[in-house]
């Protein structure tokens, strides 16, 4: 490769990276941009799947209604940095565990793929009851994150 080869790839990575950045700061919202702190859910089911990207996490889960009936939902969590120092991580979130996860529902109430909600704790089989939102993000103050003040 020549060096205006060189130059002109290096313009386009450049570039390739500054649109990649803009998407990522875009993806990363405040809650009240998609959630309804008015909408709280309780979603008992099981853990299909664990998306751990940044912003936010995502637990998918086949959650089982008070009529018996599943539904997908997605929820939404930190980021993985924040999940980990919560105590979460890929061995308590395996596919098949069953969580209770206590939230609010997106505003977009169509549930198309799946139902979407932001996640502020989360129940494990054993008992044991752990913070999974961020902090500081505009989600109703509930006594989930310890580091809000009331």
């Amino acid at each position: 490769m020549n060096k205006k080869n060189l130059i002109v790839a290096g313009i386009a990575g450049a570039a390739l990276a500054v649109a990649a950045a803009g998407g990522a700061a875009w993806a990363h919202h405040a809650f009240a941009a998609e959630f309804d702190g008015k909408s709280p859910v309780l979603l008992r089911g099981k853990v299909t799947r664990v998306e751990w990207i940044n912003p936010h996490a995502w637990v998918h889960i086949a959650a089982v209604g008070t009529n018996g009936t599943t539904t997908a939902w997605m929820v939404e969590g930190g980021t993985p940095n924040t999940l980990l120092r919560s105590g979460i991580d890929r061995n308590s979130l395996k596919p098949g565990t069953e969580i209770i996860v206590r939230g609010y529902q997106s505003k977009d109430k169509l549930c198309r793929p799946a139902c979407k909600a932001n996640g502020r704790d989360v129940t494990f089989p054993d008992g044991k009851k752990l913070f999974m939102g961020s902090s500081g993000t505009g989600a109703p103050v509930d006594g989930s994150d310890a580091s809000e003040k009331k």
